[in-house]
Formats: C-alpha cells, sequence, structure tokens
C-alpha cells in the first residue's frame, strides 16, 4: 500500500507561482512513476505532468515552458514548481504514483489551487 500526502496549494494571483509536494510513504518495491493531474469543476481529471523513477517527464501542453515536474528518489517526493500561473490552472491538484508489483496507482487526497485573476 502507499500511502500519499500531498502539500503546497493555495490561493495566488495570475502570473504568480506556488510549488506542491507529494510525499510516498508506505509498504511497497519501488515507485516507477510519480506525477500529477488536475480536476477542474466541471471537467475531467486531466494529466498535468509526471515523471519515471528514470527522471523521463511528459507535461500536458498547457502546462508546458511554465510548470516543471521533479523527483527525489531516495525521499520519494514529487515536486511541481507551477509559475506564470493563469486563471485557468484552477483545479484541485492529485498527486498520483505507479507500481509495478503489484501492477497499481494510488492517488492522493487532492490539494487546491486557485489563480485569481
Amino acid at each position: 500500500q502507499v500511502q500519499l500526502v500531498e502539500s503546497g496549494g493555495g490561493l495566488v494571483q495570475a502570473g504568480g507561482s506556488l510549488r506542491l509536494s507529494c510525499a510516498a510513504s508506505g509498504s511497497f518495491f519501488r515507485l516507477v512513476a510519480m506525477g500529477w493531474y488536475r480536476q477542474a469543476p466541471g471537467k475531467q481529471r486531466e494529466l498535468v505532468a509526471r515523471i519515471t523513477n528514470g527522471g523521463n517527464t511528459n507535461y500536458a501542453d498547457s502546462v508546458k515552458g511554465r510548470f516543471t515536474i521533479s523527483r527525489d528518489n531516495a525521499k520519494n517526493t514529487v515536486y511541481l514548481q507551477m509559475n506564470s500561473l493563469k486563471p485557468e490552472d484552477t483545479a484541485v491538484y492529485y498527486c498520483n504514483a505507479e507500481t509495478v508489483i503489484p501492477p497499481k496507482t494510488y492517488w492522493g487526497q487532492g490539494t487546491q489551487v486557485t489563480v485569481s485573476s
């Protein structure tokens, strides 16, 4: 089992920055990937950014050049640095972690990010 605890959400003005953190704990062999998803009211949950334990990353087109995902494998922690925030970035952001033994996906409880115009 993997427990994910997120922190760092909040209210920020457009153009500002926030940094999200997500720490994984529990009993697991290895997290092969961690990432961030978001869900705005009335919309489906979407991938924001993902990073593998080898350091490969992928981003949603809407955040490329503004958001950076990073990971501390020793601490099983993933970060999302969000710069140049826009009102359309407002959503609940969920941390995600994937294991292969067994093959499972885990979710955090979500953290609210609100960007005011």
